[in-house]
This record gives C-alpha cells, structure tokens and sequence, in this order.
C-alpha cells in the first residue's frame, strides 16, 4: 500500500510539473485576492486586521475550489481511472493518495504563501503564525472533501457550478472555524481550543473522504 501512495503521489507532482500553469492558478488566485483586497478598503490597520482572516480564509477556500475541476477529469478521460478501478488495491487507497498529491499541489503552497499576504493586512506574529496553523489543519480537510464532489462530478463536462454547491456545505465549517482562530489571534486571545476542532475534522475527514470518493468515482463511471 505504501509503495502505491507513493508511486500515485511522485505520478501526480511529475504531472504537476509539467503543467506547472495549471498547478500555479490557485496559488496565483489566492495571492491576487489577497494583495487586492486591500486596496478596495479603508488602509487603516484596524479595518484589515478586523477583515483579514476572513478574506484570507475565503480566498484560501476558492482557491481549492477553482483547483477541483479537473482533479480526475484527466485520467476518466484517458482511462487510468478505470485501470485503477481494476487493480486488486483497495481503491480507498488510491482516493487518498491522490487527495494527499493534490494538497501537496495546491494546499501547501498557500500555507508557505500566507505570510507574505497576511503582513498586508498588518496581522501581529502570532495571528501569523495562527493563520498558518489554521491552514495546515484546514487546507487539507478542504482537498478530502472536494475529492468527494469531484468525483461525483468526474464523468460531467462544465460541472464548476454543480461541484461548488456540493462540496461548500461541508467546507464552512472549516472556514468559519479557521477564520476564527485568526481572529482569537488578532484580539490576543488563546485559539487551542479551534486547533483541536480542525485537527478532529482533519481526523474525520481522512477516515470517511477517501470511503465516500471512491464509492462516488465508481458511481460516476457507471
């Protein structure tokens, strides 16, 4: 099993590589929203600190959403979703595998980018270092649960607007739950307490996404 995460994973980035256009859009999204936004508002530090963690935490959240699309869409389209579908490894296995690539892709990134967006809204040190934990624990709870719509949405042209209204009801709370803690940070306060929560919806979420992505890419190939 280790050897297929890891093959499936170096698979993934190499691809990634190659297109490195389509791997940057997020990251490129992500940067724009949060650079600009600011510009649009009052440049008093008190109003940016009061709205950063949310604009950085909707951005970081559309961000995995405009990254989703085409997360199986490729290989439906060439066949290696069904060679997969035929190997005798579980393909919970290969859900997950292919869920850890895409964070590597396109979450990660954004954790070593948010530092640099977050001195524009004058976040302190600590609501930094708050914002990227809230990040790592939240960026990949966002890629398992995308994985589910994409693969419902896998064997449907143009499915952006439907892929968004299935996976945005499980994402909130990892918003509202992320934006919060950055907050708690910004007024000085303690945020262990959200650490935990996102850490337990990370928790959950790798053991249920994979499950319930591959029952929907079989779904969406029948």
């Amino acid at each position: 099993m280790r050897r297929l995460i890891h093959a499936i994973v170096q698979r993934e980035l190499r691809l990634a590589w190659r297109r490195w256009g389509d791997a940057a859009t997020p990251l490129l999204f992500f940067a724009l929203v949060g650079i600009l936004f600011p510009l649009a508002l009052s440049p008093t530090p008190q109003t940016l600190q009061l709205l950063g963690p949310a604009v950085l935490w909707v951005a970081a959240l559309l961000s995995t959403l405009l990254s989703l699309n085409g997360l199986y869409r490729a290989d439906v389209d060439d066949g290696t979703m069904e060679q997969l579908l035929i190997r005798p490894e579980p393909l919970t296995i290969v859900m997950l595998a292919r869920s850890v690539s895409h964070w590597l892709i396109t979450g990660a990134p954004l954790v070593v980018l948010a530092p640099l967006v977050g001195m524009a809204y004058y976040l302190p040190g600590q609501a930094i270092v708050v914002l990227c934990v809230t990040l790592l624990l939240g960026t990949p709870t966002l890629c398992l649960l995308g994985a589910i719509g994409a693969a419902l949405t896998a064997g449907l042209r143009q499915a952006s607007g439907l892929l968004a209204l299935l996976v945005l009801p499980m994402m909130l709370p990892v918003l509202i739950f992320g934006a919060r803690a950055t907050d708690l940070a910004v007024a000085g306060h303690d945020p262990t307490g959200i650490f935990f929560l996102l850490g337990a919806l990370l928790l959950l979420a790798l053991s249920l996404a994979p499950v319930a992505a591959a029952a929907a890419i079989r779904i969406a190939l029948d």
